[in-house]
C-alpha cells in the first residue's frame, strides 16, 4: 500500500522560534508535539543493535513509527516505498556508504528536502564537513545521548513542520493548498487502485465572493473565507458511512483552498456514486446558511463540480480540471447545485466559451433582429397586439435563444441586449405608426435586466425618443422573477406603471405560491404558461387550473392570455372559460415586421 505523503504541519497551530542552550534554533508549532510524534522515522545502519538502541530511546520520547534498514543497497527503494519524515543515516557502511545515499537523495527531486541526521562514530571535522556539504540537516556522534537524540529529532521534525506550513498550507484559512492537494490526490488514487475503491474530487466555487470584496472590503471578505474553511472542516472532521455509522477519520474527506474563491474536497469513496452525491448534498446544505459579513448576513451560492477516479480520470491534475469544468457547468445552471463531470461536458464547455466570444462580437456589431408573434383575441380572432422575440444570426447560422439567452444572463451581456430590444421594439412601433398601422408590443424582461439595470430609466428614454404612447408598450416579467424578491419587484413594477407602460406576468402557474400573491402584483395581464395549455383538451387537472386562474385574474382586474395554443380544441376551451387572448402556432409563428403589417392591413380592410 502506498505511504501517505508526509506533511507534519498542523494547520490549527502557529509557528514560533526559540534558541536552546546549545544555540540551536528550534521551530515550534505551538507547544503540542503530539502530531510530530506521529512522524515516520527511518534508520539506515549496518549495525542492527545500534538501530534497536536508537529506536528504544526514541520510543521513550514518544515516537512510534520506525523503518529499520540494515542493507544500505536497499535504502533508496525503501525510502520510495515508505516516504519517511526524517532519516537517521550511518556513514560507514559496506557497498553503499551514507555519503553515497545522501548524494543520491539530494539529486532526487522527491527527496531533495528530506531531513537527514547523520549518525557516525567518526568525530573528525572533515567527516562532519563532508556530510554538511552533501546536504545533511544535523550531525550526531555515536554512541548517542538519549536526551540529545530526542532534542535533535524533535527540532528537525519541528523545522520540517514549519517548512510544510509555509509550503503546503494557505496562511489565511489554514487549509492545505494546491501543491498538497496534488500529493494527497496522487496517494489517494494509488491507494484506491489497490483496494478497488474510488476517489471523488469536488471543486467548490463561490463566484459571489467577489461581490463581498467589492461591497465590504478585503478584510471582511477574508473573514468570510475563514468561515467557509471552518464549515468545510466541520463537515469533514467525521465522515459517515452509507448506513449512518461514523467512519474512521483517516478515510474521511480533506478540504483544500485551491484559489482566491474556490476550494476542493478530496473524498474517498466506494464505487457507489450515491455516497459521493450524499456528501455533495450535505456540503451544499452547509453553505446555504448565511455568512456573517461584518454584521450583515450574506448568502453565497456554491457551485460544486465532481470528478471521480477511476471513471473520469486517474491523474490528479486531470481530476481537478474536470471538476472545475463541472462546477462551471453548475454555476451556468444557476449555482447552488452540484454537477458530476460527464464525457460530453468538455466539448460542451468549449462550445460555451466559443458561444460567449461570438455573443460579445454580436453585441458590438448589433447582429440581432426582432420577430413578432401576434396576440389574438379569443372571441373575435383579431390580432390585438404582438410579442417581440429576439433572434440572432451568427453568419449563416441561427442561434437559438434557448442557447444564447442563458449565456447572456450569466455574462451580463443581457443588459445591453435587453436595452436594445426595448429601443428597437419602440422604434418598430414608430415605423408602423408612420405607415398608418397601430398595434401594441410586448417585450420580455430578464432577471438581471429587472434588478441590475435602471429599467425605468431605459424605458422612459425609449418612450421619449420614439414618442409612442406608453400604454402601447407591455413589459413581460416571469412569475419566478417576481416571487424571488417580492417587495423589491413590487416597487419597480409600480414605478413602471406610473410612467404609463403595461405590465404582464409571464409563465404564470409555475410558481406554486403565485395565487396567494396575485392580488399584490401591480400588473395588467397574466399569461398562462404553455405547460398547462398543451393537454388542456384532455386533462381535467389542467382544465381546472386554467379555469381557476382565469376566473381569479378577472376578479382582480387582470386580462388573461394563454400561450402555446396549437390546436382548435384548446382554443374552444379558452373560449368557453372566457379567456381574453392567446398566442401560438394555431394563429402564427413569430414573423417579420412586414408580415405583421400586412396582416394588420388585411384585418382593417375586413372591418
Amino acid at each position: 500500500m502506498p505511504p501517505e505523503p508526509a506533511t507534519l504541519a498542523n494547520p490549527d497551530t502557529q509557528a514560533s522560534t526559540s534558541v536552546d542552550s546549545d544555540g540551536h534554533q528550534t521551530y515550534r508549532l505551538g507547544d503540542d508535539f503530539a502530531q510530530l510524534r506521529h512522524a515516520t522515522i527511518m534508520m539506515v545502519d549496518d549495525e542492527p543493535i545500534t538501530m534497536e538502541v536508537v529506536q528504544t530511546f526514541l520510543e521513550d520520547a514518544g515516537y512510534r513509527k520506525f523503518i529499520l534498514v540494515e542493507d544500505s543497497v536497499q535504502a533508496m527503494d525503501r525510502l520510495r516505498e515508505h516516504r519517511p519524515d526524517v532519516l537517521l543515516l550511518d556513514v560507514v557502511m559496506p557497498e553503499v556508504s551514507g555519503f553515497d545515499i545522501l548524494q543520491m537523495l539530494r539529486g532526487d527531486e522527491e527527496f531533495s528536502h528530506l531531513p537527514v541526521i547523520i549518525l557516525t562514530s567518526s568525530s573528525d571535522a572533515a567527516t562532519k564537513l563532508q556530510a554538511l556539504d552533501l546536504g545533511a540537516t544535523d550531525f550526531l556522534s555515536k554512541p548517542v545521548d538519549p536526551s540529545e537524540l530526542a532534542l535533535r529529532v524533535r527540532n528537525t521534525l519541528a523545522a520540517k513542520a514549519y517548512q510544510d506550513q509555509l509550503a503546503y498550507y494557505d496562511l489565511l484559512t489554514n487549509l492545505p493548498n494546491r501543491q498538497l492537494l496534488q500529493q494527497r490526490a496522487q496517494w489517494r488514487i494509488a491507494r484506491a487502485g489497490q483496494e478497488d475503491r474510488g476517489v471523488a474530487l469536488m471543486h467548490i466555487a463561490f463566484d459571489d465572493l467577489k461581490r463581498v470584496t467589492e461591497t465590504f472590503g478585503p478584510k471582511t471578505a477574508d473573514d468570510v473565507l475563514k468561515q467557509i474553511a471552518q464549515r468545510l472542516q466541520s463537515l469533514l472532521k467525521v465522515g459517515e458511512g452509507k448506513d449512518g455509522n461514523e467512519i474512521d477519520s483517516h478515510v474521511s474527506g480533506e478540504a483544500f483552498r485551491l484559489g482566491m474563491v474556490d476550494f476542493c474536497v478530496l473524498w474517498p469513496s466506494s464505487n457507489d456514486i450515491s455516497e459521493v452525491a450524499l456528501a455533495g448534498r450535505r456540503l451544499l446544505e452547509l453553505m446555504q446558511v448565511p455568512f456573517d459579513a461584518d454584521g450583515t448576513e450574506v448568502y453565497l451560492p456554491a457551485s460544486v463540480g465532481i470528478a471521480t477516479f477511476p471513471d473520469d480520470g486517474d491523474d490528479p491534475a486531470q481530476l481537478v480540471r474536470l471538476a472545475v469544468g463541472a462546477s462551471s457547468q453548475a454555476a451556468a445552471n444557476g449555482g447552488d447545485r452540484m454537477q458530476f463531470y460527464s464525457a460530453e461536458m468538455n466539448e460542451s464547455s468549449l462550445q460555451r466559451l466559443r458561444l460567449e466570444a461570438d455573443l460579445r462580437r454580436a453585441v458590438e456589431a448589433c447582429e440581432f433582429r426582432l420577430l413578432y408573434q401576434p396576440k389574438v383575441e379569443v372571441v373575435s380572432g383579431r390580432i390585438v397586439g404582438t410579442e417581440a422575440l429576439i433572434r440572432w444570426h451568427a453568419g449563416d447560422t441561427m442561434v437559438s435563444p434557448a442557447d444564447f439567452i442563458p449565456v447572456a444572463e450569466e455574462t451580463g451581456l443581457i443588459l445591453p441586449i435587453g436595452e436594445w430590444v426595448i429601443e428597437e421594439a419602440c422604434a418598430q412601433m414608430t415605423r408602423w405608426r408612420d405607415a398608418g398601422i397601430h398595434t401594441q408590443v410586448s417585450v420580455n424582461i430578464s432577471v438581471r435586466q429587472f434588478y441590475e439595470s435602471d429599467l425605468v430609466g431605459v424605458v422612459s428614454s425609449a418612450l421619449a425618443k420614439t414618442g409612442i404612447v406608453p400604454g402601447d408598450l407591455t413589459l413581460e416579467v416571469t412569475e419566478s422573477l417576481v416571487m424571488g424578491r417580492m417587495e423589491e419587484a413590487e416597487r419597480t413594477l409600480r414605478r413602471l406603471r406610473q410612467i404609463g407602460v403595461r405590465v404582464s406576468i409571464d409563465d404564470f402557474g409555475t410558481g406554486y405560491s403565485s395565487l396567494s400573491y396575485l392580488k399584490r402584483l401591480p400588473a395588467d395581464e397574466v399569461k398562462i404558461d404553455r405547460a398547462f395549455i398543451t393537454d388542456i383538451a384532455d386533462s381535467r387537472e389542467d382544465k381546472a387550473l386554467v379555469a381557476a386562474v382565469t376566473f381569479l385574474a378577472h376578479k382582480l382586474g387582470y386580462s388573461v392570455c394563454a400561450e402555446g395554443v396549437e390546436e382548435p380544441a384548446q382554443l374552444r376551451y379558452l373560449q368557453k372559460i372566457k379567456c381574453d387572448e392567446f398566442q401560438g402556432y394555431l394563429c402564427s409563428k413569430p414573423v417579420e415586421p412586414d408580415e405583421i403589417a400586412d396582416r394588420l392591413r388585411g384585418q382593417a380592410d375586413k372591418v
